[in-house]
């Protein structure tokens, strides 16, 4: 009789952890379906609990992020490919959300007296708007690129400015057009003392915070650097990519594009000798030029989008 009334208790028990557990079926409607107790039925789930007959597993969003990074970092070549969960298919609540992992990793790599070097635009904006110092560092933000006139908010010399304001070191002014008229007129200006001055410590930088430009789409940033640069030639060219203003072909070699001739800013070989080098990149237009800067081995940070890097990922693949 005892085991008999012990096994109908287990029964019950059994059938109460299914309806809350499996079914989803609450408590109070429990009671009123079994025709047990509020009470009763609240016991038999804790001791179920108790007893270990309940696992209750919770599953991490950032756990296949984690190993889609490692993936992407290990076909990249880079040391870390921080991949940030979707939260919005907005993609202004998208860059944010990268902006604010790749300024966390920043802060990781940063120490005081480092220089940073920097580019403009939205991503590396993004970075500066997401750094919160717990306290001031003694650092030196330098362009590493020239400027583009009556861009604000995006060009590089505000752009230095905010980061250093940020983190209470100092910024250096790079008067000079990201695009020169001419390869002569490039030339000219990089021999310009102040100019030449101010690369000569981009050059020395610890640390290079850029965006990795696309150059395909008719509404690409870099098509309205210069009046002069010809979207049909960009196309011909095969550029695939960009980066600090030079153009990129889809197997991470500089471009045959005339326009490369005429950047103001560090070469692509002066950048690999920078020892910490991030960029950040979302939107799945980005996913190409990303490949692209990759297999250049240009970065050793890359922090992107949840999207981007499913896509990014199924390019590299075709690599191996």
């Amino acid at each position: 009789m005892t085991n008999s009334t012990e096994f109908e208790r287990l029964r019950r028990l059994h059938k109460v952890l299914v309806m809350f557990y499996e079914q989803n079926i609450s408590q109070a409607k429990i009671a009123e379906l079994t025709g047990l107790s509020h009470t009763t039925v609240n016991r038999l789930v804790k001791e179920g609990q108790e007893r270990g007959l309940v696992e209750i597993t919770v599953k991490s969003p950032f756990g296949n992020m984690l190993d889609l990074g490692a993936l992407i970092a290990e076909m990249g070549r880079i040391e870390n490919a921080i991949v940030v969960p979707e939260v919005s298919t907005d993609p202004k609540i998208t860059i944010k959300s990268t902006a604010d992992a790749a300024a966390a990793a920043l802060f990781e790599k940063l120490e005081d007296g480092m220089t940073i070097a920097i580019s403009g635009g939205v991503g590396v904006s993004a970075i500066v708007e997401a750094m919160k110092p717990k306290r001031s560092y003694d650092v030196t933000v330098v362009p590493g690129t020239g400027g583009v006139q009556g861009k604000y908010y995006t060009d590089v010399n505000q752009v230095s400015m905010a980061m250093a304001e940020k983190l209470g070191g100092r910024a250096l002014q790079l008067h000079a057009p990201i695009i020169a008229g001419s390869r002569e007129a490039r030339d000219t200006l990089l021999d310009e003392r102040s100019i030449r001055d101010v690369f000569d410590i981009a050059r020395k930088a610890d640390i290079a915070v850029m965006g990795i430009g696309s150059v395909r789409a008719s509404t690409s940033t870099y098509l309205s650097l210069d009046d002069d640069i010809d979207r049909e030639e960009v196309l011909a060219a095969g550029a695939s990519g960009e980066l600090l203003a030079h153009l990129i072909s889809q197997d991470g070699t500089p471009c045959a594009y005339a326009g490369n001739d005429r950047v103001v800013a560090l070469t692509l070989e002066e950048l690999r000798q920078i020892p910490h080098r991030f960029a950040i990149a979302s939107g799945q237009h980005k996913a190409e030029p990303i490949a692209a800067i990759l297999r250049g081995d240009f970065l050793t940070t890359l922090a992107i989008d949840e999207q981007t890097a499913y896509a990014v990922s199924d390019i590299l693949k075709g690599d191996a």
